[in-house]
């Protein structure tokens, strides 16, 4: 049995979880040698009982990791290890990381500049059109939207992400052969086929139950640079989200509501505790400083144009912020600079706006910061 087929298994076990394992692997050093183990030597490992140490003994009565292996493949899903480059950077600091994701999609470099979207199930209109602006816009300015695939909020966000042509990382609750909610299968299917990746830590044939929902809060949180909280009430789910992001260090942030509505009390107490009030991504963007540009072959090759005129921009916005000038442009004048249709140069200087490279004036008019 190879590396994978054992963290596969180690996977599948009941009673065991990433934290045990981190503690097995101190003392045994892989996970062949865990299962390999005897009794006697589990149970002097700390938190590892009768109970655990049997389960572990017996593990072939439990798991059948290369069937598990097979089925993924043959469903275009990745198991993806810490061992592996693709296993997302900021998990690897969590206090209980993920010991493997199955991806449905493609993880990407640029999904570490991530902002978790989070929120109520039962959304009012006024939180999913937030949710889709917010998103919409941070999406633009080259975020990876993270949230949960639920119901409500998190549908909204994923939905703006891939409407704004971004990047979105939906974490479920569940197995991938068991997605739920299962009315977004479509748009998980949207989101695996070039517009992110649908991601879970548990088998594949895992239900979604009361303990799933919180193991997967702590992914979103520990994944996203910061958390965008954008309606919830005061028992909501989304505020254990926000509580486990702040212990992991990241900037909380939250969307008011009408002060006589349910819907939002969640929100008004992160904010009177301490979260930043959010209405539009460019508060969100001012605090976090640092935007994720991008690279591409042409911006670092190209030498028709100075690196100071195009900061690491893809080609079609390093064209844009090139017809803008060095002075007040008017749209036309930048759509006639430029020479791209004219919806791709409006999307595009809102793109810029976001990124803090150009500002909008009266008269749709556009200048350089």
């Amino acid at each position: 049995m190879d590396r994978l087929e054992s963290i596969v298994a180690l996977n599948l076990l009941p009673k065991i979880g990433p934290v045990r394992v981190r503690r097995l692997l101190e003392v045994f050093g892989g996970p062949a040698e865990i299962l390999g183990a005897s009794k006697d030597r589990l149970m002097r490992v700390d938190g590892i009982g009768e109970e655990t140490s049997e389960i572990l003994r017996g593990w072939r009565d439990h798991a059948d990791p290369a069937a598990e292996i097979r089925e993924a493949h043959e469903r275009g899903i990745a198991i993806v290890t810490q061992d592996d480059e693709d296993y997302p950077a900021p998990l690897r600091d969590a206090y209980d990381p993920p010991l493997l994701l199955y991806v449905w999609g493609r993880l990407d470099p640029r999904d570490r500049h991530a902002i978790g979207v989070v929120g109520s199930r039962r959304a009012t209109h006024y939180g999913r059109q937030a949710a889709k602006k917010l998103s919409f816009q941070l999406a633009h300015a080259g975020f990876s939207i993270v949230s949960g695939l639920a119901r409500g909020i998190d549908t909204s966000a994923h939905e703006a992400a891939v409407a704004a042509g971004g990047r979105t990382i939906a974490v479920v609750g569940s197995g991938l052969a068991k997605l739920y909610p299962p009315e977004n299968l479509g748009l998980a299917g949207k989101i695996a086929e070039g517009h992110g990746a649908v991601v879970s830590e548990f088998p594949l044939h895992t239900a979604p139950d009361k303990q799933t929902f919180p193991m997967r809060n702590r992914i979103v949180a520990a994944w996203s640079r910061a958390l965008l909280v954008v309606e919830c009430p005061a028992w909501s789910g989304s505020l254990i989200t926000a509580n486990l992001a702040s212990e992991y260090g990241k900037p909380v942030f939250a969307v008011p509501g009408p002060i006589d509505k349910p819907s939002s009390a969640g929100c008004h107490q992160l904010i009177r505790d301490g979260a930043t009030l959010v209405t539009d991504a460019s508060h969100l963007l001012d605090d976090l400083g640092e935007l994720p540009f991008q690279k591409t072959p042409s911006s670092e090759t190209s030498s028709e144009e100075p690196t100071d005129a195009t900061p690491g921009l893809p080609e079609a916005e390093a064209a844009v912020f090139a017809a803008v000038g060095d002075d007040e442009s008017h749209v036309d004048r930048i759509i006639e600079r430029c020479g791209l249709p004219p919806h791709e140069v409006t999307a595009t200087l809102m793109k810029l706006e976001m990124r803090r490279l150009v500002r909008a004036l009266p008269g749709f008019r556009y200048a350089k910061r």
